[in-house]
Formats: C-alpha cells, structure tokens, sequence
C-alpha cells in the first residue's frame, strides 16, 4: 500500500474551485487525485501523469469522467495540455520522488533491501537502465553522478570500487551493487543508521530518471499555464528537489533586477519587473503523528505559491 504524504494539507493549499481544473503531475497511486476529484464539483477537472506504466493503470481504473490520464513526465506539461485544448489550469500538484510501490517491487530495483534487476527506470517501457548505465559510463562520471545527485563524500572510492567490480562481472542486481558500495566505504561510514548503500542508489535513480532537469524544465511552465490566483504545490523528498522548488519560488516572488540604463519606459519597467509568483504561507513539513504511522514521510518538505496577475 501506496500511503499519500500530506494529503490534507497539499489539497487544502490548492484551494480547489468546484468548477475548476487541475493537475496532478505525479499520480503514483491517486491518494491526492481522489481527494481532489471529492472536491471537484460536476464541472470540474483534474488531468494526471505519470511515466510509470502500474501508476498508469490504476490512475485508467479511475471511471471518473472529470479525470483525464497521461502517460507522460510531466516535464512536457504544457505541450500536453496544449493537445487537449487546456491553455490555463487553477492549481497544480507535484509529488516529486519515488513511491511506496516502486520501492516495494523488487523487479523495480529502486531498493538495496529487495534482490532485483537493476532497473530503476520510472518508465520501463524505453530508456537505459541503471545496470547499462553502470556497465557503460566511466569512472569519472560515475563519481560526478554519486557526488552531486547523491551527496556522497566516498564518491571516489564508490566509483573505484564500481569500476574494478564490472571488470570481473556485470553489475545486474540490486544486491551487487549494495555490497559492492558497502565494501568501498571506510568502517567509521558503515557504522552509520543509515545503509552504506542509500546516497548511491539515490544518485543513479535521479540520473537515469533525469529527476532533477525534469523538474526544472517543469517549474517555468508550471506558472505560465496557471490562472491568476492558480496555486502551484510542490512536495519534495530531499534537499537537492527541495532547493531547486525554493529557489524557483523565491526568485519568481521577488521583482526582477532589470539593469540599468535599458532603453526602457516606465511602465515597461514596472510591468517587467512584476512578480509572477507570491509565497503561500511557510514550508509545510509532516507532523510527529503522520512521520510515526509512515516513516518515509519524515523528509517531505511542502511549498505553495500562488500566480500572480501581472497584466
């Protein structure tokens, strides 16, 4: 079972208009397009997507006639959209991360505690693989992706230890490559709460998923589809999604610094130098109860802005 991480409180910032329309940019397994459509009057809509081929499935097993699937990343939101005719929507979710099915489907092989194939696509229908990604790029490049995706301080050694393992074998399984990673690790590192194996297979989920350039491709179109007064939700899982959210945020509340001396008119510079966005209250984090009765809750970091009308 798939448990939805801020479920009230991400649809209560939406502030859902009973005829309005709506997107859910990451269905998983519906738990906040159900509470949506609930309060989506007979005229409402919600349009969802998502890349992975069961949240696909689950989200057609709606029989909701104001609920629209896509199977798509919702990196190319504004193009779909487009195609259905939609040019503005009221609100928009983002439930960034992997979820509780994905990991628990040791087919997946987005998890170092089940025995699987090395996938970790989100969307196995294309795409390379992780076990290709591994057997192909180099160590330097190896040590990028762990480091910078995953935050990894033994990146080096990791990456060492990858490239020296594939030489004997191929590296096709989840338990491989945890082993392979905990071996590569100093004692003092292994010794921590945390599996040796977490930063790494983090970083190659992101790299092969394009997690982090997909978000940023989405943010901008996020508020040039949004209705004034639309709200943008986005919950994030870790502080390389969370800064990205932040900072997109925060630079599109405050007005822009136009430079000097441009040959401007007044009400040029007024209208350019308009906010887009307006920060909706401070960054929402799941409560003691919630983290207890599901523990990968405890690093989901809420934000809501809301379009601002800039004619």
């Amino acid at each position: 079972m798939h448990t939805t991480v801020l479920l009230q409180e991400a649809v209560d910032a939406l502030a859902i208009k009973p005829d309005g329309t709506y997107v859910d940019g990451t269905f998983g397994r519906g738990g906040h397009s159900r509470l949506i459509l609930e309060r989506l009057g007979k005229n409402g809509r919600l349009i969802a997507f998502d890349r992975d081929l069961a949240a696909l499935a689950a989200g057609r097993a709606f029989g909701d006639a104001r609920f629209y699937m896509i199977h798509s990343s919702f990196a190319r939101i504004q193009e779909a959209l487009h195609q259905l005719e939609v040019d503005r929507v009221d609100g928009i979710l983002l439930d960034l991360g992997v979820s509780s099915p994905q990991l628990e489907d040791a087919q997946r092989g987005f998890s170092f505690r089940l025995e699987g194939p090395l996938d970790m696509r989100m969307d196995t229908s294309h795409g390379q693989n992780a076990a290709e990604w591994l057997a192909s790029a180099s160590e330097a490049h190896l040590e990028e992706v762990i480091r910078n995706y995953g935050e990894e301080r033994f990146a080096k050694q990791i990456a060492r230890a990858i490239g020296k393992a594939r030489a004997r074998q191929p590296i096709v399984t989840t338990h491989q490559l945890a082993a392979i990673v905990a071996a590569a690790l100093p004692s003092r590192a292994r010794e921590s709460k945390q599996n040796p194996a977490t930063r790494t297979f983090q970083a190659i989920r992101i790299y092969v998923n394009q997690e982090l350039e997909k978000l940023s491709l989405v943010l901008p179109q996020c508020v040039e589809i949004l209705k004034p007064g639309g709200r943008l939700v986005a919950i994030s899982f870790h502080s390389l999604e969370d800064r990205i959210v932040k900072r997109f945020m925060r630079e599109l509340s405050n007005p822009d610094l136009l430079p000097k001396d441009l040959p401007l008119r007044a009400k040029e510079v007024q209208l350019l130098s308009r906010p887009k966005l307006r920060l909706v209250g401070k960054a929402i984090r799941p409560g003691a109860s919630e983290i207890a009765s599901n523990p990968r809750a405890r690093s989901a970091v809420m934000r809501v802005a809301e379009r601002v009308n800039t004619t």
